[in-house]
């Protein structure tokens, strides 16, 4: 019963992760597109009265005119009816650590640690995951200050500040839990710059014009940096969150290396977008992007089959290996702690569903996705007997 709640906790909490980063992320494109769209103000009595750039645009059967002032209406009481966009950040990162709480915290042994990659108890990992995650924060706002003023030198130091995080992620956690504490500690920078910069700058703003003094720029210029710094966050991130459902990537020796060059390819991307909104057309960050994905293509692509070596593995030698390694999880009723029902509804109980379900088996095992971080300490020989048998045409002899 306890592993049925703690699945529908996890179900309703990563809904409502879904929903809150959707309007998040969509709040914060539209804004970056609208920044970057501006105008300059057709009426010159706009531009008296304070306006810095307008856009008009269509949507929903309408018309809209955005217009932006830097500091304020000049001459006009500026409204009460203020909308602030910050509920989407804190309701993402908020639902955030609670799907990393059930899912990672809670089942620590499970999907946490990985003991051929580091021995950790629960408690010793959970508190890395904490210290990871706070510590990113931390050490990133710390570059923010060095080097204020200096966008090239702080864009080059945070691009080796991530690769370092992702790289050390891999060398206590599993290849998984590693890619997604990755994309905990973005997603904390990214909320963190909206709750302790960004919001914080616009209130001493908006106060400022209220008592009719001009507001001083500079918290406007360090929300503005740090808003660019979570756009070009958002693709990574978003891939992080996908990246789950595709063991090749994270599974792969090197998964730290894919996951930097996937984030790269992703900033590119986001890059064009960005600059495309200015004006400018650069289809060369796309291309880079692109090509950048099909080197990981390639790099990831399995093994063409060999021709097989030693004595053939029979089935019921890998009937015998399944039943230890892997029955415990993927049964009708898994007698493996912390599981209600058997991953992605596979059982292996019977000799019909391992064949059927033979290529899904030689993958995962080949990958070592499965066991999920080798709970049951397959041993590389049994991965070796399966991907035999599989390569001999996974026969029911």
């Amino acid at each position: 019963m306890e592993a049925y709640v703690v699945d529908w906790l996890s179900l309703l909490v990563r809904w409502l992760h879904l929903i809150a980063g959707i309007a998040w992320i969509g709040a914060s494109f539209y804004f970056i597109m609208l920044d970057n769209s501006l105008l300059a103000p057709a009426k010159a009595d706009d531009v008296t009265r304070g306006v810095h750039g307008e856009l008009w645009a269509v949507h929903g059967g309408g018309l809209y005119q955005s217009q932006k002032y830097l500091s304020g209406p000049k001459g006009e009481v500026l409204s009460n009816n203020l909308h602030w966009s910050k509920y989407e950040a804190y309701t993402t990162w908020l639902s955030g650590m609670a799907l990393l709480a059930i899912i990672y915290w809670y089942g620590a042994s499970t999907y946490l640690i990985d003991k051929n990659v580091m021995a950790l108890t629960p408690a010793q990992a959970i508190g890395i995951s904490i210290g990871a995650i706070v510590g990113g924060w931390l050490f990133y706002s710390a570059m923010c200050k060095l080097f204020d003023g200096k966008e090239t030198w702080l864009a080059g130091s945070l691009l080796v500040f991530v690769i370092a995080v992702d790289w050390g992620l891999f060398q206590v956690f599993s290849a998984r839990a590693a890619f997604l504490h990755v994309g905990a500690v973005l997603g904390t920078i990214m909320a963190a710059n909206v709750f302790f910069v960004i919001i914080p700058g616009q209130k001493k703003m908006v106060a400022e014009i209220r008592a009719g003094r001009e507001p001083d720029p500079t918290p406007g210029r360090l929300g503005k940096q740090r808003s660019v710094h979570n756009t070009y966050f958002t693709l990574p991130v978003l891939f992080i969150m996908i990246s789950n459902h595709y063991p090749m990537t994270y599974s792969h020796p090197h998964g730290w290396a894919v996951l930097a060059v996937i984030m790269v390819a992703g900033a590119l991307v986001r890059q064009f977008f960005v600059l495309r909104h200015r004006g400018q057309r650069r289809p060369m960050f796309v291309v880079a992007g692109v090509l950048l994905l099909l080197a990981v293509f390639i790099v990831l692509a399995p093994s063409p089959p060999v021709a097989s070596t030693g004595k053939s593995a029979s089935f019921a030698e890998i009937k015998g290996i399944v039943a230890e390694r892997c029955v415990s999880c993927h049964a009708a009723q898994p007698t493996q702690a912390g599981f209600a029902q058997p991953p992605k509804g596979l059982m292996l109980e019977s000799s019909e569903q391992i064949l059927t379900h033979a290529p899904q088996i030689a993958e995962s095992v080949a990958s070592r996705y499965m066991p999920i971080g080798n709970l049951t300490q397959m041993s590389d020989a049994e991965r070796g007997r399966i991907e035999l048998w599989f390569r001999d045409g996974a026969s029911a002899r």
